[in-house]
Order: C-alpha cells, then structure tokens, then sequence
C-alpha cells in the first residue's frame, strides 16, 4: 500500500477509534479508517435512481452467515455487532479485510423490516470488504446466505451518500413495512483535519427471490 496509506493507519491505531452507527435520535456511521491514496468509490447520480421492483414476501428468521455481492467480487462471513453503551452499532474488527457485520438485536435479513449489514471500507493495512460498496448501480443483487440453507437476494435499489452531520435515521433505518437491507460503510470524501470519513455510502436494497 502507499506510505500515505500506512501513515494514516498508524494515526488512526493512536487515535483507537473504531467503525460505529447510531440507532437513536441523531447518529450516523462514524468510521474512522485508514483512506486509500485515490479514495474509494463514491455514488454517481446514476446509482441515486431508484430502481422498480416488488419484494416478495418475508422469510423465516435464520441466522445470516455471509454477504456475497458478485458485483463487486464479495463473499464475506458476517458476524453479529451489538450496541455499545452509548448508542452506537460496535464496530467489526479491524484486523480482518474481509469480514462484515450485522445489526444481531434488529431484523434478521430476508425477514420483514430494514435489516442492517456493515463493513469497514478500509483498515489500517488496506481496503477492506466494502470498500467498493459506492460503486454499485440499481438493479444489481445482495445474496445473504442462512443458517437454514436457504439465501436471501435482494436487489438494489438506490445508492446513496450522506454527510454524517445531515444523516437521515428515518430514512435509512425505518421500517418500510417489507423485507428490505442496508449495506453501509463510509464515503464522502476523507477529512485530513479531523482523522475521518465525512459521511456514508448507504446502499438500499429490497427482498427479491
């Protein structure tokens, strides 16, 4: 990786601030990661279109174990984050660059509801699992695989990033009445002054098969 790259891990290690998303009043995803030379991918209004589409109807409860995005060449194991005292989503580990997490207190993936699923865009050694997450389009396909041998696919229907300072709870974590997913990690642009992403690459997704 560049020197840029590892320079900015070793502050962030001092620093020991991890990936975290409040589900109460006013939070957001506040990761603070290392940051690739070029940056990560970020939505274009493209990927802001919504895409058509009805979910289908809702699965049984099962526990998740990986998301696959072939999109994006993502097959990653998925471990359960809990909320930490304060309010916020505790973050995945930062020494694996292929792991996500899911929100294992809200609803399960494939089960009515807004089911959320994190991961690190970066880790202080590199990209990490989500790290191409902006760069998917409407339309695309999220594939959950279940402990019952059965996989949830959603597909895509918007692709979306929000600065941290203006991020719409309700829009992202509300229930929608039907089966639908959040994939998130940070985008917006790194800010070199405060040590940290300025936003969140939200992807939107709905139960399809």
């Amino acid at each position: 990786m560049p020197d840029a790259h590892r320079s900015r891990g070793s502050r962030l290690r001092r620093a020991g601030e991890g990936l975290v998303v409040s589900l109460v009043a006013a939070g957001a995803f506040a990761f603070t990661v290392a940051d690739a030379q070029s940056g990560p991918p970020q939505p274009g209004a493209g990927a802001r279109a919504v895409a058509s589409g009805r979910a289908v109807a809702p699965m049984p409860a099962a526990r998740p174990l990986r998301v696959v995005i072939p999109e994006l060449h993502v097959d990653a194991p998925l471990t359960k984050l809990r909320l930490q005292d304060d309010g916020r989503l505790a973050a995945p580990p930062e020494d694996d660059d292929n792991l996500a997490g899911w929100w294992a207190d809200g609803p399960v993936p494939g089960t009515r509801g807004t089911a959320i699923v994190a991961g690190h865009v970066d880790i202080p050694d590199g990209p990490a699992v989500f790290y191409g997450l902006g760069a998917l389009k409407p339309g695309t396909t999220v594939d959950i695989t279940r402990s019952d041998h059965r996989t949830a696919r959603f597909t895509v229907d918007s692709v979306d990033v929000y600065a941290s300072d203006d991020f719409p709870d309700r829009k992202v974590y509300g229930d929608t009445g039907r089966p639908e997913l959040r994939l998130i990690t940070c985008g917006g642009g790194y800010d070199e002054e405060r040590g940290r992403y300025k936003g969140n690459v939200v992807v939107t997704a709905h139960l399809s098969s």
